[in-house]
This record gives C-alpha cells, sequence and structure tokens, in this order.
C-alpha cells in the first residue's frame, strides 16, 4: 500500500453505521475534511448495529467464534472505554461479565457448553477463567435470580454498551467535527474518483455493510431478531444467557430498566417483520428467566440483517488505489468494529498493519499487496 492519508486529506466515507461513523469521527479529529454518505436516515436507524444488544463478550462467543474473533474481542473490551471518552454525550458502557444460567433439564447441554469454553480458553490464553455458581452463587452474583436457579456459569470482565447512546453520541461527534453528512443519499463507488487530479476526494472509505453487495458480491444477508421491552420489576445486573434446546437466549439490560433479548439466526437477508414463532420464543424464555418480565412492556419488534462473508469473517480489501473496502462483522460488530478501526487508521496513516496480523485480518487487492 503506497498511497497514505496527506494532513487535511479530503475523505469520502460511504455508510453512517457502526464502523462508518466510527472512522468518520476519528478521521475528521485527525484534521481531515470527512464527508457521509448514508442510505438510510440519522443516528444508525438503517446500521444493523442499531438494532443490536451491543455486547462484548469473547467468552461467550468463542462457542461459535473463531479465535481471531475471540482476540478482537478481547482488543473491544480494552478499547471502547477509549473510544467512548473523547464523545460528546454520555455512552453507557459496563463490564460486569456475563452470566449464563439453566434449568435442570438443560444440565447435559450446560456441561458442554462448559467443555467448549474450557477449549477455546486454552487455544486464547488471554480469556479469563469462568466461574461455575451454585444457587447461592447465582443469588451473590445477581440477586434478581435468587432461588430461579440451581446452577450457573460466571463470565468475568465481559462488557456491553448502549448501541442507541452510542449512535447519538457519534452523530453529535460527527456534527461538531465538522463532517458533512449526508442522510437518505444511497451512493455507489463509481459516483468517485478519489485521487483523480481534480476529483471530488482524496480516498473513499466504504462501510456500507450489505449496502455494499453491488460491488461486493460475496456479501450475504444473516437475519437477526431481537425485541426490546420495558421491564420496571426486573433489576438484572448483566446480560444474562438461558441454556435453550435450540440456542441460547440472551437479555441485555440497558438504563432505566429496558432489556434486550434475542438469539435468532437466520440465513435470509428477508428484512420483514419478526416471526410470531421467534416473539414467542424470546419472550417466553425471558419470562422462564425472571417472572417480572410477565408485565413488561414491548417497545420494538426489530428485524436486521448482517453483513457476512463466505467464512463468517471480516475483510479490509483495496481492489483499486485509494478506495479501502470493509465489510462482513456478521452477528460480532460490537466485538470487531474497534480493531477493524484500529487496522484501517494504520493502513491509512502508515501504508501497513501490524495489528492485522494479530486478528488472522484478511487484507485483500492488489493496492494492499
Amino acid at each position: 500500500m503506497r498511497q497514505l492519508l496527506s494532513p487535511s486529506s479530503s475523505i469520502t466515507i460511504l455508510g453512517a453505521g457502526l464502523l462508518g461513523s466510527l472512522m468518520a469521527t476519528s478521521l475528521a479529529r485527525q484534521g481531515h475534511r470527512v464527508r457521509v454518505y448514508e442510505a438510510g436516515g440519522p443516528a444508525g436507524v438503517a446500521a444493523a448495529a442499531h438494532v443490536a444488544a451491543a455486547m462484548v463478550a469473547p467468552l461467550a462467543e468463542s462457542v461459535v467464534a473463531e479465535a481471531a474473533i475471540v482476540r478482537m474481542g478481547q482488543h473491544a473490551l480494552a478499547r471502547w472505554p477509549e473510544l467512548i471518552a473523547p464523545l460528546p454525550a454520555p455512552v453507557y458502557w459496563q463490564r460486569e461479565g456475563t452470566l449464563i444460567v439453566w434449568h435442570r433439564q438443560d444440565a447435559s447441554d450446560a456441561a458442554r457448553l462448559r467443555g467448549l469454553f474450557e477449549h477455546r480458553r486454552a487455544e486464547v490464553p488471554c480469556l479469563p477463567q469462568m466461574q461455575p455458581l451454585d444457587a447461592a452463587g447465582v443469588a451473590a452474583a445477581d440477586p434478581a435470580l435468587a432461588g430461579r436457579f440451581a446452577q450457573g456459569l460466571l463470565l468475568p470482565g465481559e462488557g456491553q454498551l448502549d448501541n442507541r447512546q452510542l449512535f447519538g453520541a457519534l452523530t453529535l461527534a460527527m456534527q461538531q467535527l465538522g463532517v458533512q453528512l449526508h442522510y437518505d443519499s444511497p451512493r455507489e463507488l463509481a459516483d468517485f474518483s478519489p485521487g483523480a487530479a481534480g476529483g471530488d476526494c482524496d480516498w473513499l472509505i466504504d462501510c456500507r455493510g450489505l449496502g455494499a453487495r453491488t460491488a461486493w458480491p460475496a456479501l450475504r444477508g444473516v437475519r437477526g431478531e431481537v425485541v426490546r421491552i420495558h421491564a420496571p420489576e426486573v433489576t438484572l445486573a448483566r446480560p444474562t444467557r438461558l441454556i435453550h434446546p435450540r440456542y441460547s437466549i440472551y437479555v441485555a439490560p440497558k438504563e432505566e430498566h429496558v432489556f434486550v433479548i434475542g438469539a435468532t439466526e437466520i440465513e435470509s437477508d428477508d428484512r420483514s417483520g419478526m416471526s410470531v414463532r421467534s416473539a414467542l420464543e424470546l419472550l417466553s424464555a425471558a419470562y422462564t428467566i425472571h417472572s417480572g418480565f410477565a408485565e413488561a412492556r414491548i417497545l420494538e419488534l426489530n428485524t436486521q440483517c448482517r453483513p457476512t462473508l463466505p467464512d463468517n469473517r471480516p475483510a479490509i480489501r483495496m481492489t483499486q488505489p485509494r478506495v479501502l473496502e470493509i465489510n462482513g462483522m456478521y452477528r460480532h460488530g460490537f466485538m470487531q468494529a474497534p480493531a477493524l478501526h484500529d487496522v484501517a487508521l494504520q493502513l491509512l496513516n502508515q501504508g501497513q498493519s501490524p495489528l492485522a496480523s494479530d486478528f488472522d485480518l484478511a487484507l485483500e487487492g492488489p493496492a494492499l499487496a
């Protein structure tokens, strides 16, 4: 990669989702002239990350994620507080860990899951040691669950943030930094000529997720469905996962007794409304965690499709000079975004990225050779 950002470069970013907004904020803070084109509305409302539970749980996700993704998650736990700190509005962030519970009939599935955690921790030694809990331990870890579960696992140090607050704070930061924001303005790579004499920008960065499929045909959508509820009678201290016969259901607490409940993962780019089956399963599972959810009010039934590449891993590529494409965060966007952000900034500022090898991150295309 021979080209580097020069001082006060003109940079166009496609997509104001999680990664696009992070990149725009950081590059504007470095003194570059940044403009962003977003196909949807403000505050990330069209982004997959707007719907997500925003958990940063590398050990919990290690049973379904490769070791490289788990290392990205460990990196994210350190980086999110640093990325949030300079933002002009508060963003809820906590690292109280993840609690996993199960009903007696699912004890064999819990034992299998514990074995998977131990295996992955051997592969990624930086992961914390899980803490087995008896009934008293579950009650001590979260008094709201006292008497409800005979056993559990505490995965210490895992985190979560409020994605809606984050998008609001990033939008405000971009406005204060002078980023030109163009909403409801879909654009394609072919609309720009970065670096050309008299061209419209020096660099073009594509963070559109599934919106980039015309340029990156290998992308596919993986559908997720989540419920957002308000439950004044429930006080959970940390994200709680319930071992379920078909999949692990999570309940992620936000501020003011708001909870995000999810689990479903469907190989489809269908963005229509949530199915009745999904809604019943998610809400029923939440009720079995805490009966106080029965009196909760449903705020939203949300669906979204996560941008996914064939190997379910993210990639950064440059198929042409001065055009950087970043995509494929799949279901682990908040675990991967800080790593991808840091690698991309290294590439732009230094021409190479020592961090990329730490995450086995694919850097593709002749312009990155």
